[in-house]
């Protein structure tokens, strides 16, 4: 190995972080005017995908915890974007639905999609095509990540 191996814009991770904190900061306007942050806009795009899901359905969709997931639709129901209730069938489970106002954001952060393919510069097809291989390297690191380590 030489010394260009270890340098910093070599390492995969370094350059998924930094489009990461990038498209960050692209997205911060549009959020800020939406009220919402981040792993909000997650949460309600979820939702947006298939409205009616348990906080366990949307943790794991994200891959993150219940309770990661929990606060953060407590402060979305407390803006008005969705309203939470225990599950009928099952106590235990706390259903979240999109309410009007949760509905009407979609409109406003479709921006997002729009502002990421501009400052890309990419076609929509080549955006799609590197969208697609990102979640394919995702997905193989995390099915890596769930088996025993070879020996």
């Amino acid at each position: 190995m030489n010394d260009e191996t270890f340098a910093l814009d070599q390492h995969l991770c370094f350059a998924l972080y930094g489009a990461s904190m990038a498209i960050g900061r692209l997205y911060k306007p549009v959020l800020d005017e939406a009220g919402i942050t981040y792993p909000q806009y997650l949460v309600l795009s979820t939702l947006w995908e298939r409205d009616g899901l348990t906080i366990g359905a949307i943790a794991e969709r994200l891959a993150l915890e219940s309770s990661t997931i929990t606060p953060l639709v407590k402060r979305l129901e407390a803006n008005g974007f969705v309203a939470r209730r225990r599950n009928a069938e099952d106590e235990r489970q706390v259903l979240v639905t999109m309410t009007e106002a949760g509905r009407a954001m979609r409109a406003v952060t479709r921006r997002l999609g729009e502002r990421i393919l501009a400052a890309s510069a990419m076609s929509p097809d080549r955006f799609r095509a590197l969208n697609a291989e990102v979640r394919a390297l995702r997905d193989a690191v995390a099915a890596a990540t769930e088996r025993p380590p070879e020996r």
